[in-house]
């Protein structure tokens, strides 16, 4: 089955992904996508392609149509990708920090992750958190409070 997407390389982008894939430096998805733009200009079907690569079709379908529209580098490069929304700011990491360093609750000899958890929500610092939420919190914090 071939592509309405035709990719037809110039000498000079082939030489690049030829060489790209010949240093064996770039991530293993980049030289992928060097090979998929390789063999689709070397007129392979997607079939061929998917027996070659072991990937996905809709892999190839997006390269391919990555390259006609918006040129090899956009093809061959990972987008950016935007990652989860910042579960709070600084402010309120502060806060957790300073949480932390106080005095535990009574009858406790120090404070708990989950104890830590259920104070900053208690205090409406954050709606919800998760006990290991702030341990990643504190540890970039560089505060061990274990």
């Amino acid at each position: 089955m071939q592509t309405k997407n035709l990719v037809k390389l110039k000498p000079k982008e082939r030489e690049l992904l030829k060489q790209l894939i010949s240093k064996g430096k770039e991530k293993v998805r980049k030289i992928t996508r060097c090979r998929i733009l390789l063999l689709t200009d070397d007129r392979k079907t997607d079939t061929q392609i998917i027996e070659a690569l072991d990937i996905a079709r809709n892999t190839i379908r997006q390269v391919r149509q990555r390259y006609v529209e918006e040129g090899l580098e956009a093809a061959i490069n990972e987008r950016k990708r935007p990652g989860a929304p910042k579960k709070f700011n600084g402010v309120q990491k502060a806060k957790i920090t300073a949480i932390a360093c106080s005095e535990p609750p009574e009858g406790r000899s120090r404070w708990t992750l989950r104890l830590l958890a259920d104070k900053v929500v208690e205090l409406r610092i954050v709606d919800t958190i998760s006990y290991k939420t702030v341990e990643r919190t504190l540890k970039k914090m560089n505060l061990n409070h274990t």
